[in-house]
């Protein structure tokens, strides 16, 4: 079965452009677009998509509230990939912390948006760490209370705080398992953990509680 994508964007040069890239793979079908976000919810629930490639600034509902909006009403919510044009846009920041899968910019090569959708499709988060360092740095609140309360609650094991010190880096599953010389499988058992501990929908917010918490340095 294909990987099936709605393009969410104000610009039809943009969700025209996206649609050449990812139709010329045999793996990926557009099934959906839509110029703004208050039309998301309907098209998700009638097209089902597995990964929606969502704008960030768009003139009625953005893409932050659109995230939220899809995650908290849509049962088996599509994976939330935002689609922006600066990296440091602290609505980039905003949509991680909604819950969005990982963020992609519009300028990248044909070859990153197409891996981008298909980690994002197979349960992957795209972090660019040193840009979710920048963003933390810059739009976070510093240490904050409930974000350190929740790290503290979560009595993480040893290794498991060493995961995820390893995940806020941006290394997947493969790398951290080379790293600390375990298997894979292992490292899966571990980042479950994490997330099941920090109540984390996927490892996206489990980066983004690490530094909010203060758990990892933004610099």
């Amino acid at each position: 079965m294909p990987v099936t994508v709605l393009l969410v964007d104000d610009e039809p040069l943009v969700r025209t452009g996206l649609r050449a890239v990812l139709e010329a793979q045999p793996d990926i079908e557009v099934v959906g677009e839509a110029a703004d976000g208050a039309a998301v919810i309907p098209l998700v629930r009638q097209l089902r998509p597995d990964v929606v490639a969502m704008d960030v600034r768009m003139p009625l509902l953005d893409g932050i509230e659109a995230t939220r909006a899809v995650l908290r009403t849509v049962a088996d919510p599509p994976k939330i990939l935002v689609v922006t044009t600066f990296e440091d846009d602290e609505y980039v920041y905003e949509a991680l912390r909604a819950g969005a899968d990982g963020f992609l910019l519009k300028r990248a090569r044909p070859a990153e948006i197409v891996h981008a959708v298909r980690l994002v499709a197979e349960g992957g988060s795209l972090l660019f760490p040193a840009s979710v360092r920048r963003l933390a740095e810059r739009y976070g609140d510093g240490v904050d209370r409930p974000a350190r309360a929740v790290l503290r609650r979560a009595r993480l094991t040893e290794r498991e705080a060493e995961v995820l010190r390893l995940m806020t880096r941006g290394l997947s599953n493969a790398e951290i398992a080379d790293r600390l010389v375990v298997g894979t499988e292992t490292v899966k058992t571990h980042v479950s953990a994490v997330l099941a501990k920090l109540g984390a929908r996927d490892r996206t917010q489990a980066v983004i509680a690490a530094y909010e918490s203060g758990f990892v340095e933004p610099r």
